[in-house]
């Protein structure tokens, strides 16, 4: 029996994917397991695997095109079954977009070049065309990027299956400014008082650079935080002298090269260790308690903020940590994260210390219940044993929900923390 392969939920808070690449044609086996497709979300480009065995007989969602969480993307079939059986799983959930497909005009028929104004974008328009009322045939996340442009479907050309519009017919492209009688009126008065004018220097127009989809998301993210979330703000100096005399010692003696963030990883995980009731989240049924010290690392991509998360931490050894961030990190700013990589945690870092920021405030990440910002270690007079001295000081804040964690648990963690930077030889036991 034919088998609808549905849209999944790849990520919490998404309503609808596209296709990114389909990693099996049609006609090829689909075993359980194996990549099936690449699955571009707001965040990242994920790998789906497939759940059904069979072989691969349509493809309803091509690539480049979106899909609604849930709706059909490809339908899978037994040997000897055909196009009957496909039609019939398909049912009427796939009759739209085949009689949509099938029924679009080419391009060449309906459409006529027209001369569009010049805007001030960086990134080269698409070709533009006249409809002449037509049906516009378009993917939801095309309709969803011309809502945000204000662009005008019926101008575009498509570039998808049938001559639909596609995501990519949209990149770059900007709304132009209509040119009526009346402004073409005024162009002229505006060309006349010019000539008796004399030429003066105009300012460059400011470029408008559209949003992309992860950093609307970021926004959208961070936005909800802030105004939900009742957070508050703890600060601590920590001496780092141990800790970066420790960093040498492990680099002289290990292939793999460890940073000061990878030994700060390892220290979160090991605050939680000494103070596992602060390693809680909040819902609205209760608290969940978690076992496993899972932190996320915030990662700067191209497209924004990512915060791939390193998995049970407390039993990674340091190199291990040092291992496992540089690939979430490569992978991110890659955009080949998978979902589980993204999902979970408790806990976040965030480290701008190498840029030589010396102190902030960072956002919570729901659900986590806390984020710690780590600024720049420098040389600081500090009192040792009574006497004057200079140590290299990092200054770190932690960020922290009330709902889960009070404020004297979350003094208590940041104790801990600050004695696992400080006296760091426990990082390594």
């Amino acid at each position: 029996m034919a088998d609808v392969v549905r849209m999944p939920s790849i990520l919490a808070g998404a309503s609808e994917a596209s296709i990114s690449k389909w990693l099996v044609e049609i006609g090829s086996a689909v075993v359980i397991g194996e990549p099936l497709a690449e699955l571009e979300t707001e965040k990242a480009i994920v790998e789906y695997s497939a759940e059904i065995s069979g072989i691969l007989g349509r493809i309803v969602v091509s690539e480049g095109d979106a899909g609604e969480i849930g709706a059909p993307i490809a339908i899978v079939i037994a040997d000897g079954e055909g196009e009957a059986e496909m039609d019939t799983a398909l049912g009427d959930e796939g009759g739209a977009a085949v009689t949509a497909s099938a029924a679009a005009p080419t391009p060449a028929a309906v459409a006529v070049p027209i001369a569009v104004p010049v805007v001030a974008v960086t990134a080269v328009a698409p070709v533009l065309a006249v409809s002449h009322g037509a049906r516009t045939f378009a993917t939801p996340l095309a309709r969803k990027m011309a809502k945000d442009k204000s662009l005008d479907l019926s101008s575009v050309r498509g570039t998808g299956p049938g001559g639909r519009i596609v995501r990519r017919d949209l990149e770059g492209l900007s709304a132009a400014p209509s040119a009526g009688p009346v402004a073409a009126k005024l162009a002229g008065a505006s060309s006349a008082s010019a000539a008796r004018q004399p030429a003066q220097a105009m300012p460059d127009a400011p470029t408008l650079i559209p949003h992309t989809g992860m950093r609307k998301a970021i926004a959208r993210r961070l936005t909800e935080s802030k105004s939900t979330v009742p957070h508050f703000y703890l600060t601590a100096d920590c001496k780092v002298d141990a800790l970066l005399a420790l960093r040498t010692q492990i680099n002289e003696a290990s292939p793999v090269r460890v940073s000061v963030n990878d030994l700060v990883v390892k220290a979160i995980s090991c605050a939680f260790v000494d103070v596992p009731e602060a390693n809680v989240t909040w819902t609205d049924e209760g608290m969940l308690q978690h076992s496993s010290i899972d932190i996320s690392v915030a990662v700067s991509t191209d497209g924004g903020l990512l915060t791939p998360v390193l998995r049970d931490v407390a039993n990674l050894s340091i190199t291990q940590v040092t291992t496992q961030v540089k690939e979430l990190v490569a992978k991110a700013r890659d955009k080949r994260l998978r979902q589980d990589e993204l999902e979970g945690g408790s806990f976040a870092i965030s480290n701008l210390g190498m840029f030589g920021t010396q102190e902030f405030s960072a956002i919570l990440n729901p659900p986590q219940s806390g984020i710690l910002a780590v600024g720049a270690a420098s040389p600081q007079p500090v009192v040792i044993d009574g006497a004057l001295a200079i140590a290299q000081v990092m200054k770190v804040t932690l960020s922290a929900d009330h709902r889960a964690v009070d404020g004297a648990l979350a003094a208590t963690w940041l104790a801990a923390f600050v004695r696992q930077i400080e006296s760091p030889i426990g990082l390594m036991l």
